[in-house]
């Protein structure tokens, strides 16, 4: 009998409810992630435990209180988009896959997570486990810390099976096909100007990619993607950023990338705030914003772009800004992950 593949889709997580408890749980497994806050582990402890997750736990619970009301999902369905989406998309990868494939959904951080499924996984001895982070561009603080976590799991285990991981697939042309596929249903000549916006990250992480210790910006990220910036987040955001304004025959001076879910100012710039502020001062009035380092819509997408933006478009001149919907369940999106299984 032929032993079935496991794969294994990762996104980062989401609280099990929008309570300050669940919340508080959320960000203290979060934050205490050292791929995350990358500093000294007592610095880190005193910062999270005592001074972050206390006071902003409270107030990013009312945040995704919003969420689970405005969150896009199919009528009378309320609760967490990356989460409804995860479990769509792992039905129906399971079925385009079929039965010599086992497909599960996990989360980094809280439900379900990645120990427990591995937990069942192990019980069922395959002879492969194929991981796939669902983030497009490589980063420490997401892929690096999901690998990371499967790895130390795996690593306890007596018989280990045949791993592979996909690291990233900013370049893959279904995804990249998908992104393109939702923005179909908007006109680009009704819009002033577009935005690509992608999480933001500090400089300091960016760096590390660079292990000689020069600088991402000697690397010429905005222009190509090179030997040694491949795996950089910057790099792959802008070249992610090329590939589909070439399937959208978007001109050079029609769009811009930005970085949104700043901390502080030394993250990736320009800022996508200051961005929107920036565009509206200038007379646009409509804009169009797409978010490709998220597969699923989730709080970045619906809450700070949909409607914080929108509000801050607003206050400054501007009047609509339209986000182009996450890859979420669609069925480009799903035929595209099927061929990343069976290409691995």
């Amino acid at each position: 009998m032929k032993s079935k593949t496991a794969v294994l889709l990762i996104n980062l997580g989401t609280p099990d409810s929008p309570t300050v408890k669940d919340v508080r749980k959320y960000l203290f497994e979060f934050l205490n992630d050292p791929r995350v806050i990358d500093i000294p582990a007592f610095a880190r402890f005193i910062l999270v435990n005592l001074i972050i997750v206390p006071f902003r736990a409270p107030k990013s619970a009312k945040i995704y209180e919003e969420l689970w009301t405005n969150n896009g999902l199919p009528d009378g369905i309320k609760g967490s988009p990356i989460l409804y989406y995860g479990k769509s998309v792992q039905e129906k990868l399971q079925k385009a896959l079929g039965e010599n494939h086992e497909v599960h959904l996990a989360m980094r951080y809280k439900n379900p997570p990645i120990k427990d499924v591995l937990s069942y996984v192990y019980k069922k001895n395959h002879e492969k486990i194929i991981v796939i982070p669902l983030f497009p561009q490589y980063a420490s603080a997401t892929t690096g810390s999901v690998i990371d976590k499967v790895m130390k799991t795996i690593s306890r285990w007596w018989v280990i099976p045949e791993v592979k991981f996909i690291s990233q697939f900013y370049d893959n042309d279904g995804y990249i096909n998908t992104v393109v596929e939702q923005a179909s249903k908007y006109k680009l000549d009704e819009y002033d100007h577009v935005l690509f916006s992608y999480h933001g990250l500090p400089l300091r992480q960016v760096d590390k990619v660079y292990k000689d210790g020069t600088l991402c910006e000697e690397h010429n990220c905005e222009s190509e993607i090179n030997e040694t910036n491949k795996f950089c987040y910057k790099a792959t955001c802008y070249a992610t950023t090329r590939l589909i304004a070439q399937k959208l025959n978007l001109p050079k001076e029609k769009y811009t990338v930005c970085f949104q879910s700043r901390l502080d100012k030394k993250w990736l710039e320009p800022f996508a705030d200051k961005m929107i502020i920036e565009q509206a001062k200038e007379g646009a009035k409509k804009l169009l914003v797409f978010s490709p380092a998220f597969v699923a819509d989730c709080l970045e997408t619906l809450i700070e772009i949909g409607i914080e933006y929108q509000k801050l478009f607003e206050k400054h001149g501007g009047q609509k800004i339209q986000l182009v919907e996450s890859l979420n369940d669609h069925p480009t999106w799903i035929e595209t992950l099927k061929e990343m299984v069976l290409n691995n």
